[in-house]
C-alpha cells in the first residue's frame, strides 16, 4: 500500500498521523450526515410558509398523521443509530448493513432535493457524499491478514 502512512510514522510536516479504523471512518459520516440533515430541516423553517403549513398538519406533501410520523421518525433514526452500530457490530454485519443504508439514503436525499430551494440541495450535495463515501468505505472494507 504505497502512499499509506503507517501508525506511529511521521506525514510530510512532521506531524504523527495514524491509520483510521475503517468502522470511526464509517461512525464519523453518519455522523456527519446526520449534522447536515439537522440544519437543513432547521434552515427549511425559515422557508416562508413552511410554519404555516407544519401548523396546517402538512409535512412536505404528507397530512400530518401518527403513520406520516412513526415514518419519518424512523427514517430519521435509522442514521443515527448507525453511528453506533458502525463502531460495534461485526464487521461483515456492518459492511453490508453501511453499504445497503448508505445507498438508501443516497437515493432518498436525491429524491427530496427535487424542486427544493437552494440551501436545501448544497446540504444535500454534502449529504450524497458523505452518504457515497459511506458505501465506498464499506465496500473496500480491507481484508483482515488472516483471510
Amino acid at each position: 500500500m504505497k502512499n499509506e502512512v503507517q501508525p506511529g510514522t511521521k506525514s510530510a510536516a512532521g506531524l504523527e498521523d495514524g491509520r483510521i479504523d475503517v468502522k470511526l471512518k464509517l461512525s464519523a459520516l453518519w455522523a456527519s450526515v446526520m449534522f447536515c440533515y439537522i440544519y437543513a430541516d432547521y434552515f427549511g423553517l425559515f422557508v416562508p410558509g413552511a410554519m404555516q403549513a407544519l401548523l396546517a398538519g402538512k409535512i412536505g406533501p404528507f397530512v400530518t398523521s401518527q403513520g406520516v410520523l412513526v415514518g419519518t421518525s424512523a427514517m430519521m433514526a435509522t442514521p443515527a443509530v448507525m453511528i453506533y452500530l458502525s463502531l460495534v457490530m461485526k464487521p461483515s454485519a456492518s459492511r453490508w448493513m453501511n453499504i445497503v443504508f448508505g445507498a438508501l439514503y443516497t437515493i432518498i436525499i436525491v429524491l427530496t432535493t427535487v424542486g427544493a430551494w437552494l440551501f436545501y440541495f448544497f446540504y444535500g450535495a454534502i449529504e450524497v457524499v458523505l452518504t457515497s463515501l459511506i458505501v465506498w468505505y464499506a465496500w473496500k472494507w480491507p481484508k483482515s491478514e488472516a483471510a
